[in-house]
């Protein structure tokens, strides 16, 4: 079990918020199979003191190599579902799972399976519609294929390509992206989300400042949408350092966080 992370809080003002109405989200990203407390007590009982309105999940809840990590993400996410509504975009681990060829494929579809019988809404490159408070969300989960995780060289990714995947955003909405891989935030931005979730790089492994990390999982020395917050205009991107590691289990001046967001007028 590990006992520390930290929580980050971040204000977010949309102007197609309701005026005087405030909506929470805890964002979960990398957890990878990491437990807190027994059966994740800390982690749920921070989230709980939250009290968000839904649970947005970024990816990578397991590791693709390690079957005892859907255990205990499936214990987790099934836990907190009987609370909260939870909208569940894949990262790359998932889709490696979900892939046919892959040795746990079994186990993964079993795993999502659960999760959809729990009430968990999965988006793969799929979209959810979520009212809260008179605040009408469109949430959008992008799967970008594999090629796009390529390490060190993956492609371009144009707003187009996205809309081929996942469809546009909603302009009347409030359009929420999550979407795993930070590389693409321009791409992102681009596309209409006024909020952008993500994850991947873990905090850049040795965290300079909110923003800057030294090195991204695709190896790219300081990556531009590393860790923390991101605005143009009244759009915001958030990335999350993540719960968990795996590969390279090291992180400096880099706590796991848990983010929770307040979205205003």
């Amino acid at each position: 079990f590990m006992e520390k992370f930290r929580t980050v809080t971040y204000e977010i003002h949309n102007p197609k918020i309701e005026k005087g109405s405030t909506v929470r989200f805890a964002l979960l990203a990398d957890v990878h199979g990491s437990v807190f407390g027994e059966k994740n007590r800390i982690l749920v009982e921070r989230i709980e003191k939250w009290n968000p309105d839904a649970i947005l999940v970024a990816g990578d809840m397991v590791v693709r190599r390690e079957p005892a990590t859907i255990k205990s993400a499936q214990c987790f996410l099934e836990q907190i579902s009987r609370k909260y509504p939870v909208f569940y975009a894949p990262g790359n681990h998932e889709s490696k799972m979900r892939d046919a060829g892959h040795g746990y494929h079994r186990e993964y579809q079993e795993y999502e399976d659960s999760l959809k019988q729990a009430g968990i809404c999965m988006l793969y490159n799929e979209r959810a519609e979520f009212e809260v408070k008179r605040n009408h969300f469109v949430i959008t989960g992008l799967e970008l294929p594999l090629e796009y995780y390529k390490k060190p060289f993956s492609p371009g990714l144009t707003g187009e390509k996205i809309r081929k995947l996942a469809g546009g955003p909603a302009p009347e909405r409030i359009n929420i992206l999550l979407a795993h891989n930070p590389k693409y935030g321009d791409s992102y931005f681009r596309w209409g989300a006024d909020l952008i979730l993500s994850g991947h790089y873990h905090g850049g492994i040795f965290r300079f400042s909110r923003h800057i990390g030294a090195i991204s999982s695709s190896f790219i020395p300081f990556p531009r949408y590393c860790c923390g917050d991101f605005y143009r205009g009244s759009q915001c991107m958030l990335v999350s350092a993540g719960l968990g590691e795996h590969t390279v289990p090291l992180r400096i001046h880099n706590p796991r966080e848990l983010i929770l967001i307040e979205m205003k007028a």
